[in-house]
């Protein structure tokens, strides 16, 4: 039986992946002294899409070539790795673009908010596992006004390896009290979709213009269990539901 929905945070209940991914286009913009956003970080963030802060901060600045820029910079932000120059600068203005609670509502996935009350209605446990630092979380759930919608949540500050290892999916079965085998998860990253799986879990791939590409690429799911039309959503929670308990009676 599925016992517990699993949602991720990012790209599954609101669209902050295009906003991260901005706000690196716009950080290399400042650095370099560009005209417009940075179209290369933006890409370069949508190829680790789901990973840890380091983990995806270290990449775009790779990808980019930064390092020479932010090197200089160090002591100015008082850190001591050049990506942290990078991640500092980012996340200032990722805060300024999601200070406004009501920017934030306007950006969420409403049909994956929705599967919530059929979560209860369903009596399944629900919870909310992102590599997202727990202050950012704490903030979207707050402006979604969804703090009671959760048993339970998890975030990067909880774990020492980022997805796709399935540390924070295994820990999120341990909390719950269930089998990663009686969870189901909503995942939207190629990231997010491994960790799942080894982890043993029910996984249902939400296809965003960040991510669909290479969850196609990958086929990591049945065709089936990637939903590319959120209104769709909750029918093939549904149907997925349904398989796994009657495979499992």
């Amino acid at each position: 039986m599925i016992r517990a929905i699993i949602f991720d945070l990012d790209g599954v209940l609101v669209q902050t992946e295009k906003i991260k991914a901005l706000s690196y286009g716009i950080a290399a913009q400042r650095l370099l002294d560009l005209p417009q956003p940075d179209t290369r970080a933006i890409e370069a963030y949508r190829e680790i899409v789901g990973a840890a802060r380091k983990i995806a901060t270290s990449h775009v600045m790779e990808k980019v070539g930064l390092e020479a820029k932010l090197r200089p910079l160090m002591a100015k932000y008082g850190v001591s790795e050049p990506w942290q120059v990078l991640s500092t600068i980012r996340v200032s203005i990722y805060n300024e673009m999601v200070a406004d609670p009501q920017f934030v509502r306007d950006n969420k996935w409403p049909h994956s908010v929705q599967l919530l009350r059929f979560a209860k209605e369903a009596s399944c446990q629900t919870a909310l596992v992102t590599m997202s630092p727990h202050d950012e979380v704490i903030h979207i759930v707050h402006s979604l006004e969804l703090e009671r919608e959760f048993d339970l949540m998890l975030t990067g500050e909880d774990v020492s390896r980022s997805k796709p290892d399935p540390e924070i999916y295994l820990l999120a079965a341990k909390r719950l009290g269930l089998p990663p085998g009686e969870c189901l998860v909503l995942e939207d990253s190629v990231n997010g979709v491994k960790a799942a799986l080894a982890a043993g879990m029910n996984v249902i791939a939400m296809a965003t213009p960040f991510t669909w590409a290479r969850l196609h690429s990958e086929k990591l799911l049945a065709e089936e269990w990637t939903v590319h039309d959120p209104t769709k959503l909750a029918e093939t929670v549904r149907r997925r539901i349904a398989e796994h308990n009657r495979n499992d009676s």
